[in-house]
């Protein structure tokens, strides 16, 4: 049975026990708080325990208070009686009382799996399950759910895990921001929150069947399970847009864990916050796995050899020469054509990044440069040319003749002085420079798409140039960053540049290190333990700890760090609207998860982006081949029955082999089309708002409609967005506006149309002045 109206004498109890267990949490907060204030006190010298405590346990204290005060709302949601007559308490975090018995049982703990997984038709070992219904610190419902199969029938066998709560949670008015649903997790999403770390999981489901919700439980859910390797590389989780950002950035901070990079693929590559959508045909090209290609063609094109000889005018000088100091005019050194091939092709071959080989070739050109200049010295130093007299030396014709070796090393000296005057001179490194200039990402991408004969170069047809070519300096758009990503790749860095520094940071590293190694060690000898009892070593490496101990500053987290660096290897990546994604996207997010370990989420049915996927085999199978796994989502919980119905159609008319997810719950009122001579939707818009009362509304309208509106705020009570913009979100009531026009916008026009209509949890209205398209035929008139 299930019930929220129970006897006081139940609340009266579960509040005494929701009462303790606060208390035990405001109790390890000030534990934490003073531990960390006491780490932050020790002067970290004299003693490696004082070391320990400064370096290592504040960063672990201030880890520990960040989750503690992330679960004050709703720390205990459920418990579960066994046939034993134990009892459990289900929550946010695990806690532990005086004696370090379990007090509260973390929800991803193995001993909480069954209050998700047990059903009247397969209990296992329990005979009820409680859902609590908290307000602040305060017991206001509770909801039970008896397993005795003697008396149910097969539909209730066949039931919803916690039905009551789950409803009753869906009908509650949206507020603007995604809410964690770790009270009411369904085994279907149960079964992909604890699905394992190692391979590519893809979580394929329609409108409303909880998938990116699901995700994010993932990533808690991985983070506790294992930890030791999470934290270390950290995880990395890509959505949409930056407002489906901001929608769901709190969803993870409630369950307890907030050291998880969240970007968008806009954002992807450090310094760019892309956010300008390519029109569909150049989101086609630019997505198109063949941009890699292009993209090394266009690094090609900037490794560069004279049409002729090499020619660089050097200016007046003094030089020494074989003890001789001569002064030389402005003089012509030149290197042919052929030599210059040759030192191309040499870098070319190491295969390392351009700005890397770089040096390769400089160094050759340089050498025969010097060559070239050592030739123009030896006709100049002609005994006749200059009048040098030779002394007269008796003998010295009796002498040996002077060591081949001695002579080879004098002359390789003598010619590694010559690169470097040569290397200053500025006339020298223009003309290397120009033969092969070191790059950026932004300069060689920007300077490709604002020049038309650079793109046929690099491999592009006329009109896919013609399409792609803006003027220089133009934004950013999110299709740029996997070309940023790939040229990246291919340019590498200025090792010139870099190997003074690296040199001068080289030893203070080794330092560093060594003074982490005798950290860990003491630790090992001693047994300091955090208050958890975990070990030092068992926390971090010597790496992690050496980095903390450079002084940078502030202390930055794992996934500050992280998300700094655009090299950074995660141990977990959650792909969320991953339909989306392009070819080229793909390859970027591959090079930051090379072993493999994603959560892919998604609808295909949904995918809206001419350059996204069609099935999930296309896009995974270059990366992951067949070590792949799906699970299906098929229960939609958010949409309601009659506006499903409709949705129904739809995708049967643009995507017929795609099978809708089954409402569970009917809506409030049928979803009704609305025809006006004029697309003016505010009289519209205050009706639906009066009808559902708190709670949210969107106006989704076409990409060319959607000008003039200010900055989106999800709490507001009315946005208007695209279709786009409004993926992921879900509102209490729709209206959807020129339905024709949002069919046209695109070749993928009728999957939008599809995301559109199942952002409804409640009400949905279509306002349209064309004739309404055939596959809305069931919207009420």
């Amino acid at each position: 049975m299930s019930s929220r109206q129970v006897s006081s004498p139940q609340i009266e109890a579960e509040q005494s026990h929701i009462t303790m267990l606060y208390c035990h949490l405001d109790e390890a907060r000030e534990r934490a708080e003073t531990s960390l204030k006491e780490a932050h006190r020790s002067p970290g010298v004299g003693t490696a325990r004082g070391m320990v405590e400064r370096e290592m346990f504040s960063g672990e204290y201030a880890r520990r208070l960040a989750r503690l005060n992330g679960v004050e709302h709703g720390l205990c949601f459920g418990r579960v009686d066994d046939s034993d007559g134990e009892t459990l308490y289900i929550g946010r975090i695990g806690l532990r009382d005086g004696d370090g018995e379990p007090v509260l049982i973390d929800w991803r703990a193995p001993a909480a799996r069954p209050f998700y997984t047990a059903t009247p038709g397969n209990p296992g070992s329990l005979v009820r399950r409680r859902h609590l219904h908290t307000r602040n610190r305060t017991v206001i419902g509770v909801d039970d759910e008896v397993f005795d199969l003697d008396r149910m029938s097969d539909a209730d066998r066949r039931s919803l895990v916690g039905e009551a709560a789950l409803l009753a949670t869906l009908r509650r008015a949206r507020t603007g921001k995604m809410s964690e649903v770790v009270a009411t997790i369904q085994i279907e999403q149960d079964r992909v929150i604890r699905s394992g770390l190692h391979g590519t999981l893809v979580v394929q489901g329609g409108p409303g069947t909880g998938k990116t919700v699901a995700a994010l439980h993932r990533a808690a859910y991985l983070l506790y399970t294992h930890r030791d390797v999470l934290e270390r590389r950290g995880v990395l989780i890509i959505g949409p847009n930056d407002l489906f950002s901001r929608y769901i950035e709190q969803v993870l901070p409630s369950l307890g864990e907030s050291d998880v990079v969240m970007t968008t693929l806009g954002r992807l590559y450090p310094g760019i916050a892309a956010t300008a959508e390519d029109s569909p045909s150049q989101a086609v090209i630019k997505g198109a796995l063949r941009m890699a290609e292009v993209m090394a063609g266009a690094v090609q094109d900037r490794q560069r050899v004279p049409r002729g000889d090499l020619e660089v005018k050097i200016p007046a000088r003094t030089s020494v020469r074989g003890g001789k100091e001569v002064v030389v005019d402005w003089t012509t050194l030149r290197v042919d054509h052929g030599t210059c091939v040759i030192a191309r092709d040499r870098a070319r071959a190491l295969r390392s990044p351009h700005n890397e080989s770089r040096h390769v070739f400089v160094l050759d050109m340089l050498r025969a440069l010097a060559t070239a200049e050592a030739e123009q010295y030896e006709r100049l130093m002609d005994e006749e040319e200059l009048g040098v007299v030779l002394p007269d030396d008796g003998d010295s014709w009796l002498e040996l003749p002077p060591d081949e070796e001695e002579m080879r090393v004098e002359e390789e000296e003598t010619l590694r002085e010559a690169c470097r005057v040569l290397w200053e001179q500025p006339t020298v490194r223009q003309a290397m420079d120009e033969l092969w200039p070191i790059l950026t990402p932004e300069q060689l991408v920007g300077e490709l798409l604002a020049d038309w004969e650079a793109m046929l170069s690099a491999g592009l047809d006329a009109g896919e140039a013609g399409e792609l070519l803006r003027p220089p300096g133009a934004p950013w758009t999110v299709g740029d960053v996997p070309l940023l990503d790939e040229a990246a790749e291919l340019l590498g860095s200025d090792l010139t540049g870099d190997r003074e520094r690296d040199r001068a940071n080289a030893a203070e590293r080794r330092d560093e290190q060594a003074y982490a190694r005798d950290v860990l060690t003491y630790n090992e000898d001693f047994e300091i333990l955090d208050e958890a009892g975990a070990r030092l070593g068992d926390l971090l490496d010597v790496g992690t700890l050496a980095e903390r101990h450079h002084d940078r500053g502030p202390a930055l987290t794992t996934a500050q760090r992280a998300a700094a660096d655009r090299t950074w290897v995660y141990g977990h990546v959650i792909l969320d609207e991953a339909q989306e994604l392009s070819a080229m996207a793909w390859r970027s997010v591959m090079r930051r998860i090379p072993t493999r370990s994603l959560t892919v989420v998604g609808d295909i049915a949904q995918t809206g982006s001419a350059a996204g996927a069609r099935t999930w085999e296309e896009v995974l199978a270059p990366y992951a081949e067949e070590r792949w796994r799906e699970e299906r989502l098929m229960i939609n919980y958010r949409t309601p029955a009659e506006i499903m119905d409709v949705a129904a159609d739809v995708l049967r008319a643009v995507a017929p082999d795609q099978v809708p997810p089954q409402s569970v719950r009917t809506g409030e009122a049928p979803p009704r089309a609305i025809r006006q001579t004029s697309l003016d939707f505010a009289e519209v818009v205050k009706s639906e708002l009066a009808a559902i009362g708190e709670g949210r509304l969107a106006v989704i309208v076409p990409n060319a409609r959607h000008t003039g509106f200010a900055e989106v705020d999800l709490e507001a009570p009315v946005v208007v967005l695209t279709v786009t913009q409004s993926k992921g979100l879900e509102f209490d009531a729709v209206v959807v506006v020129a339905p024709d026009e949002i069919l046209a916008q695109s070749p993928k026009g009728g999957h939008d149309l599809y995301v559109a209509i199942t952002r409804a949890t409640k009400r949905l209205a279509v306002v349209h002045e064309a004739e309404l398209p055939d596959m809305l035929a069931k919207l009420a008139r």
